[in-house]
This record gives structure tokens, C-alpha cells and sequence, in this order.
């Protein structure tokens, strides 16, 4: 990231006059009038379940009383018939949402589980508690609902649905909710079955289960809590003002950690987190903007974590490193994992997307583990979690998920939380931080240079790529050397890439069309240098641009000023 492209705010906290307000919000929440003749306002889900903000007429009560309803007649048409557990986060529309969907839940007669202390909800111990209360079970079976926005701004809110596996919706449940939402947002949401709040919370379909005691003990099945107390591994945590901020003080007392939460506040406008790359408040734990504080306490402790708001991330801080990045961390986990897991057979793989680090590519054949390379999305991964052919699944955006140390599922959804206290383990066991651990594998398999970066797009640019043909692309070289494989579908499970992978010996770029902004993004990984790095981000631009044609030229001269990104 160059510093032109950087705001003067970047890693410091916003003016007041910046910061949303939460009153305004919530007005615009139930008030303002939902046009689903718009694009803009219409239910889509992304990667991560419908996005939107109140503002924006994209995530207010109309679409959240759609979506609800659309996941109870989703469950009816499935037989889905046990519990459906319900979490939030801190943002300040998650409360809100949280009172519509109840409302919408419990007139639809769905036992609906909510937290016994009335606090937040990691989207990690919302797929923990669908798997524990399913195990073992072939009928009346459980799913789940998170709202929550991930890392996103504070005026984003954010609704996703997880079923009876655990994880993320695969495309053909998403398709089927989103499908029956937009019809019922279409109708005015008159055929919503909904009562008041109040009444639903006398209702015996309300059920509290105590999120927090059930995940917390059961932690020490999936990371040997034991050695890490033992150790006297020092930890330092900033859950970012989101959701696990309940968490790590139980944790830490539990299990006996000498460990320390840096931050605690709770605040729906986030006026305490240091702004991202462009002057936005982002509760991004793998943004070294995001996490200035964090890393300048990096000294203090053995091993630091940030999760970001619904702690399905992580972040990692060593002495050595730094603020770790998310492929050297997932690098470092693989190779740690696979030789201290005695109790895992010889059958568990590892998952990675198709625009993570090849050093996971040239690890797992040390390793002799077969890799699964899927598509951007975790929902990719939550069969092969589920059935454990899967031991580690984790994506270049900070999330992953592992087995337990027996060999069996422990969640099927990204777990920030696991992913941070695996950290601690490595510490412990191996004496050697995750930032020693990576810098002996660049040793072994050389040091990779990798950066993400953006690029404006207009929608038909977008849907060109998304739909681009391998022969397409005439190119016969990738900054200087042949062109290997040009790939549009995952080698792990043929399922569409939503764009365009092509790799040379030493490197490669991918580009795909965001899911939920106008632009593009342009992956690319170098194993021989920094200089490299850029001839393959410069070759990616042409061979883009060309993809693109003449047709978009209008477009093409904002599309070249690539937006640096991490």
C-alpha cells in the first residue's frame, strides 16, 4: 500500500464530528421506505449472508422482516424442525434486527434460543452450539442465525443464516431465501407472520441457552488450553469492541491464562478504534491499521489477538513479526497442526481458497496432505469440516476453522477465537511464536511477496469477468515466464470461480468482481521478489484490461488506477 492512497486518518481514531449517529440510525432503521424496485434495496447475499446499511435503504425493517420470514418457510419446506439459535453483535443495528426477527421467529412457532446473559455472540459459538445440540441426532435437527455485519463500517448491519451444518449457506440456500424475501418484499411483507416484541419474549418458543459457558469449556477439546497455562504463555487481546468481548475474560479465568484484555469498550459508533487504510472505521483485524494499538504492545506479551466484530477472524501479533499476515499465519497453523495432532488420521486434508498463498500449496505436499482449492467463500469448506476430511480450512482474509484434537468437527464457521488461542498453543508447545515458526518455512520454501488490490468497475466489466472463459485470455506469459494454467473453477471442486486464476512458475495473479462493492480485486503472489510482484500486478492489469475491451474504454482509464488494498 503506497502512502498516496493512504488517509491522513488511517490508525487514528475519527473526529466526533465523523461518527455515525446511533439515534439517526435506528430512526432510519424503522422509517425509511424500502423501494424493492431498486437494485440497491433489494435482499442479496454475498459471501457472507445480506449486507447493508439503514442509511442506504438496504438493511432496514421491511428487508430484515422478509429475510426472517423467508428462512421460516426455508426451514418448513426442509423439515427443519429443532431450535434456531440466535446471535448478535455489537453493531448498532444488530439490536434492532435482533427484535425484528424474533418478533418474525416466534409468530412461525420457531423455538428460538437466545442468549442466557443477554450479551453478544461470536459467530463461532453459534455453529459450535448448532453442532453440539445436532450430534448424534437424525431428526429435529437445529440451524442458525447471526446478525451481525462481520468487520464492516458501524452503519452496516448484516444477516446471515447457517443450517443444520453449522456453517456459512451454501449458493442454493441462499438463492431459495434471498428468492422468497425479494417476493415478500415485493408484497409490502404482508403475509409476514409477526407479533410485538413483548409477547414474543413471554413466548415459551423463546429459550435462553447459555452461549458463553457452553463454548468455553469445551474450548480445551479442539486447543490444549492445559499447555498453555502451564507455559505461563503471556497474551494480550483486543477483541476490537465486538462480540467475544464477553469471552476472553471467561476464558482467561477458566482455563487460568495469564492473559490480558487491552480494550473492553462497547461502543456502537466505535468513536475508540483507530480508522482503516482510507479513513473508515473498520474493525479489521488484519488491517495494521485497525490494529495500531494492538501492535504497539506488541512487546508486552508472548502472542497478542484481535478478532474483529463477530470474531469469526483473527488476528495474530508476535515480538518477531509484528501483526502477522493472514497467509504467513495460516502457513504457520498448517505446519503446526499437522505435526501435534497424534489423534488425527492420515486422511484429513487441508482447505484453502483458490487466492491464498501457494506456500499452503508447497506445504501440503511436504506434508503428504491432500489440498482442497475452492472458490472465495468459507461455505466451501463446511462439508469437508463437517465430515472431517477437512483438518484446517482457512481463507486469506484472517479465517479458518480446525477439527478437534480427537479428529472429529468442532466448527464449521471461521473461529477467530480458536484461531487465536492456536496461536497461544504454538507458543507453548513449540517455544516458538507463529511469526518463528513462518520464517522457518520461507526458509524451506522460499519468502513470497502477496498483495490484494481494487480496481473501480462498472457492472458490465463485472459481469464479464465473473463470466470470463479461460480461452480468453491470449496472454502466453506471466511477467516473464510461461503461462502454466489459466483456471475459471476451483481444482478442488470444479465449482465456478466467479472469475480468472493464472499461475507461471514463480507466481500468479487472480481476478474476480467484488460481491459487494463496484469493483474488482486483483490477487497476486510472487516467490522470487517485491519487483516481481509488480510485474505480475502490471501484466494482470493488461491482461484485465483486454478482457475488458474497447467497449468499456470509458471505463477503462478509472479501472487502470489500481486502489491499494489489504
Amino acid at each position: 500500500m503506497t502512502g498516496a492512497h493512504v488517509s491522513p486518518l488511517a490508525g487514528k481514531p475519527l473526529p466526533a464530528a465523523e461518527l455515525i449517529s446511533v439515534a439517526d440510525l435506528i430512526h432510519a432503521y424503522h422509517s425509511h421506505v424500502v423501494d424493492p424496485s431498486q437494485p440497491g434495496q433489494r435482499i442479496h447475499f454475498g459471501t457472507s449472508g445480506h449486507r447493508g446499511s439503514a442509511f442506504s435503504n438496504s438493511f432496514n425493517e421491511p428487508q430484515i422482516v422478509a429475510i426472517a420470514e423467508a428462512i421460516c418457510l426455508y426451514r418448513k419446506h426442509h423439515r427443519i424442525d429443532g431450535p434456531l439459535f440466535l446471535g448478535i453483535d455489537t453493531h448498532a443495528l444488530s439490536g434492532p434486527a435482533f427484535v425484528t426477527a424474533l418478533e418474525v421467529f416466534v409468530a412461525n412457532d420457531v423455538v428460538t434460543m437466545i442468549d442466557a446473559r443477554g450479551g453478544y455472540t461470536p459467530t463461532p459459538v453459534i455453529s459450535h452450539a448448532i453442532l453440539a445440540y445436532n450430534r448424534g441426532r437424525t431428526q429435529g435437527l437445529a440451524d442458525g442465525v447471526v446478525i451481525t455485519p462481520s468487520h464492516n463500517p458501524p452503519e452496516d448491519g448484516g444477516f446471515k443464516y447457517n443450517p443444520p451444518t453449522g456453517g456459512p449457506a451454501d449458493s442454493a440456500v441462499t438463492s431459495w431465501i434471498e428468492a422468497h424475501a425479494n417476493r415478500l418484499l415485493e408484497s409490502g411483507t404482508r403475509d409476514v407472520r409477526r407479533i410485538p416484541y413483548e409477547r414474543a419474549r413471554r413466548s415459551p418458543c423463546v429459550r435462553r441457552h447459555d452461549y458463553l459457558d457452553h463454548y468455553t469449556k469445551d474450548l480445551a477439546s479442539v486447543i490444549d488450553m492445559e499447555a498453555i497455562r502451564q507455559s505461563g504463555v503471556s497474551l494480550g487481546i483486543d477483541p476490537l469492541g465486538g462480540a467475544s468481548v464477553g469471552y476472553w475474560p471467561e476464558i482467561i479465568g477458566h482455563y487460568g491464562l495469564k492473559g490480558t484484555v487491552v480494550e473492553d469498550t462497547v461502543d456502537p459508533t466505535f468513536a475508540f478504534m483507530p480508522a482503516d487504510w482510507d479513513g473508515k472505521i473498520r474493525m479489521d483485524c488484519s488491517s495494521p491499521y485497525a490494529m495500531t494499538r494492538l501492535i504497539g504492545l506488541r512487546d508486552r506479551f508472548d502472542v497478542a489477538i484481535g478478532n474483529d466484530t463477530d470474531a469469526d477472524r483473527h488476528g495474530i501479533v508476535t515480538p518477531t513479526s509484528g501483526l502477522m499476515e493472514p497467509n504467513h499465519y495460516l502457513a504457520a497453523a498448517i505446519s503446526y497442526l499437522f505435526d501435534h495432532r497424534p489423534d488425527w488420521s492420515a486422511q484429513p486434508g487441508i482447505g484453502k481458497t483458490m487466492v491464498t498463498s501457494a506456500m499452503i500449496n508447497r506445504l501440503a505436499a511436504r506434508l503428504g496432505r491432500r489440498l482442497i482449492e475452492v472458490p472465495v467463500g468459507f461455505k466451501w469448506f463446511v462439508d469437508g469440516l463437517f465430515t472431517g476430511a477437512l483438518g484446517f480450512a482457512g481463507e486469506e482474509s484472517a479465517g479458518a476453522s480446525l477439527l478437534r484434537r480427537d479428529g472429529s468437527v468442532w466448527t464449521t464457521d471461521k473461529d477467530g477465537l480458536a484461531l487465536g488461542l492456536l496461536a497461544a498453543e504454538m507458543k507453548a508447545r513449540s517455544q516458538r511464536d507463529p511469526g518463528e515458526i513462518y520464517a522457518e518455512l520461507t526458509r524451506e520454501f522460499g519468502q513470497s511477496w502477496y498483495e490484494r488490490i481494487d480496481a473501480p468497475a462498472t457492472a458490465q466489466q463485472m459481469n464479464l469477468l465473473r463470466q470470463v472463459s479461460a480461452d480468453a485470455v491470449r496472454a502466453t506469459d506471466l511477467a516473464g515466464e510461461p503461462i502454466q494454467s489459466r483456471l475459471t473453477a476451483a481444482p478442488g471442486n470444479g465449482a465456478a470461480f466467479g472469475g480468472i486464476k493464472i499461475s507461471a512458475a514463480s507466481g500468479w495473479f487472480a481476478a474476480r468482481p467484488s460481491g459487494t462493492e463496484a469493483l474488482y480485486k486483483i490477487y497476486a503472489e510472487s516467490f522470487r521478489g517485491a519487483d516481481h510482484l509488480r510485474e505480475i500486478q502490471n501484466d494482470a492489469q493488461a491482461i484485465v484490461g483486454a478482457l475488458f475491451g474497447e467497449a468499456a474504454a470509458g471505463d477503462d482509464k478509472s479501472a487502470a488506477e489500481l486502489i491499494d488494498h489489504q
